[in-house]
């Protein structure tokens, strides 16, 4: 981060040289300036929203409040009003862009054309790795203005940064983290000796960098979504939706009077899928044939169960917020949700002969660094060879007599997988 005094003097070069692509200014008035209370009432919520928004769509920017846009004027802020219209500033990019967009605010004195020092708010908005609208409209910014985005550059947008990811999400930092979060007992399985231990984590992509911090200071350093979601023992203080919804019920519906067993599994990602799997052997049934040797028939195929709740872990897209994994069971089936369309151009059809990765990062930890339950037949949590869907449909097809059905639902992959057949359980 650069220092205030050469920040002070970027802003008063572009003061001079007025807006571009890059920089907006903006004055603020004041309920108070009319004598009417003491809050901002000027530029309007919705259009200071939709500025943020364009800069978060493009290459990021930067607006500079108390400074006026028509005269570039150095107007400032009074002192005593400063705090309020940071705290202003900030809510208007959390509530009123969908989705919220993080900023970086910097109190800035700059000189009036009378040389009188004024206090100005330098708001820097990065580049995002999703696509925001605000007022229910997508805005992108073009020369020295915010325009409203055509459909077919909306759609560019949306394929650019949801499936293609040029910044991969499990990479990026989970705000308000700080290596102190990292667990001493999770992070040993990732250590080699030999080399400092922030090495290992940054070439991992289990850390991150937060450029708005200085590079001298110990918060420049935090946890990335794979950090997270690995390394602490409850992700969920950062990541609300990071766990998996388990339900099983007596029936084929979702009845809460025939709710038989229902957890919500939470911690790292290893013992979520653990746990999950499970829950599934202890709720599902077991019979036996009548024949001469007993021989025992699970009511899903185990190998088919483990493989689709680590896909659904390790390839749900955490970027959507709301949704959390569900495993519901039934008498006649197991459902499991996921959120997230497929990534890429993966189609329904192409899930057997085509493997698309949306985490990189968190995949490449799982299959590297965790083992599988010995009952499952494999020995990594995640093998890349992509034999997980064939495996899924081939073994359940083979159990139940009937092939498992991918569908997308709303943005979330649903997973059913039959039940074997009613006349082998009783």
């Amino acid at each position: 981060m650069i220092s205030r005094e050469q920040l002070a003097k970027d802003l008063l070069y572009y003061v001079r040289l007025g807006e571009d692509s890059s920089i907006k200014f903006k004055a603020v008035l004041f309920s108070s300036d009319n004598g009417k209370g003491n809050k901002p009432v000027a530029p309007d919520k919705d259009k200071l929203a939709n500025e943020i928004a364009a800069f978060a769509n493009g290459m990021g920017g930067r607006m500079v409040l108390g400074v006026n846009d028509k005269t570039r004027d150095v107007e400032g802020i009074d002192d005593d009003k400063v705090a309020m219209t940071e705290e202003w500033i900030v809510t208007i990019s959390q509530q009123k862009i969908d989705p919220p967009v993080r900023i970086h605010t910097r109190r800035v004195q700059l000189p009036n054309r009378a040389g009188d020092m004024k206090t100005v708010i330098c708001v820097d908005i990065p580049r995002s790795i999703s696509v925001h609208q605000s007022a229910g409209r997508y805005y992108q910014r073009i020369g020295s203005t915010k325009q409203e985005m055509r459909p077919d550059v909306l759609a560019r947008l949306f394929q650019q940064r949801s499936q293609s990811r040029l910044i991969r999400f499990d990479e990026t930092l989970v705000t308000d983290t700080s290596l102190e979060n990292i667990d001493p007992g999770l992070k040993q399985r990732f250590l080699r000796t030999g080399t400092p231990e922030h090495q290992q984590f940054r070439k991992l992509h289990l850390t991150a960098e937060d450029d708005f911090t200085p590079l001298d200071s110990p918060e420049r350093w935090g946890l990335s979504l794979c950090g997270v979601l690995l390394l602490t023992a409850n992700p969920t203080e950062w990541l609300s939706n990071a766990y998996i919804q388990c339900v099983a019920y007596s029936g084929r519906e979702r009845d809460a009077n025939d709710q038989l067993d229902a957890q919500d599994q939470s911690g790292p990602l290893d013992q979520q899928i653990n746990a999950a799997f499970d829950f599934v052997r202890r709720n599902m049934r077991v019979a036996a044939t009548k024949e001469i040797g007993r021989i025992d028939i699970p009511q899903y195929d185990l190998g088919a169960v483990f493989e689709a709740i680590v896909n659904a872990v390790a390839h749900r897209d955490y970027s959507m917020t709301g949704r959390r994994i569900r495993l519901h069971l039934f008498a006649d089936r197991l459902e499991l949700f996921s959120p997230g369309a497929l990534p890429n151009s993966l189609t329904l059809d192409g899930l057997m002969e085509n493997t698309v990765t949306r985490n990189e990062a968190l995949v490449s930890l799982l299959s590297r660094y965790y083992s599988a339950r010995e009952e499952t037949g494999r020995q990594a949590l995640i093998e890349r060879r992509g034999e997980g869907v064939p495996k899924i449909i081939n073994n359940s097809l083979r159990l139940s007599g009937r092939e498992p059905q991918y569908q997308l639902i709303d943005d979330e992959l649903k997973l059913t997988i039959w039940a074997a057949h009613k006349d082998i359980h009783s």
